[in-house]
């Protein structure tokens, strides 16, 4: 039995590890399209975005076309922290300049350069007035 308490706490402890570095690397992010520093915006990608972009400069294009809220938020905070069939996830609610509300999914793959968004999905029917 102790064995198992102990097995817990080193799981609890790795899951919250994990959030802190998914949230860390996202709000890494955030902050980076905020300065419209599209170059470190884009470290943050997985391998597999910015081989699809293949560079900052499309990529932060996409981004201002796409995803306006994460380009310019005008808050941000965090929601749920969990994983499913398709790996750890984050919830990130936004506040957009007009002051509509939008929950998105990010998802997170881990790297060798630490934890990396590997996509982000606007959640629908999130877009709300405060």
């Amino acid at each position: 039995m102790r064995w198992f308490i102990g097995f817990l706490m080193l799981a609890t402890a790795t899951f919250a590890d994990v959030k802190d570095e998914v949230q860390t690397t996202i709000t890494s992010q955030l902050d980076a399209f905020l300065q419209d520093d599209f170059a470190r915006a884009f470290e943050y990608a997985s391998p597999s975005i910015q081989r699809m972009f293949r560079n900052s400069d499309n990529f932060g294009m996409m981004v201002q076309r796409g995803y306006p809220m994460v380009w310019r938020p005008a808050k941000s905070r965090f929601l749920e922290f969990a994983q499913d069939q398709r790996g750890p996830y984050q919830l990130v609610e936004i506040t957009d300049s007009d002051g509509r509300v939008h929950t998105l999914r990010y998802d997170m793959i881990e790297t060798p350069a630490g934890w990396r968004i590997r996509g982000v999905q606007v959640l629908p029917g999130t877009a709300f007035s405060s």
